[in-house]
């Protein structure tokens, strides 16, 4: 699949959804849930209640197509802050690799007297 990514809206379904709906209940779900059309051409993005498998449904003018991906472990995020209801298309890329944007740590963190030593040196 390739798309302009400039054009393409990521639209996420804010409450778990269950796995086994298909093509049909999925698209139902971005007409009832997201009110939006899913012939459109955008992503719709769904996630279960434990928040370890995610679909992405998108139409590409011949049919819909479906992605799955399941976590073997760790979580797509916490259902009591989930993002926000629309992304765009690189955060879903970082989503699916399992990188979290608003989330930033340094990984070492030097002592105060370390940056003085280094400094009056």
């Amino acid at each position: 699949m390739f798309f302009p990514e400039g054009r393409i809206r990521v639209f996420l379904c804010r409450v778990p959804v269950d796995m086994r709906k298909s093509f049909d209940g999925l698209s139902a779900l971005v007409r009832n849930t997201l009110a939006q059309d899913p012939l459109s051409g955008h992503c719709f993005v769904f996630v279960n209640h434990r928040a370890t498998q995610i679909r992405v449904l998108y139409w590409d003018r011949t049919g819909y197509s479906l992605w799955a991906k399941r976590l073997e472990r760790g979580r797509f995020w916490d259902w009591r802050k989930p993002p926000a209801s629309e992304m765009d298309w690189t955060h879903l890329k970082l989503l699916l690799e399992g990188i979290e944007v608003g989330r930033q740590r340094r990984r070492y963190h030097r002592q105060a007297s370390e940056k003085l030593a280094e400094i009056s040196i």
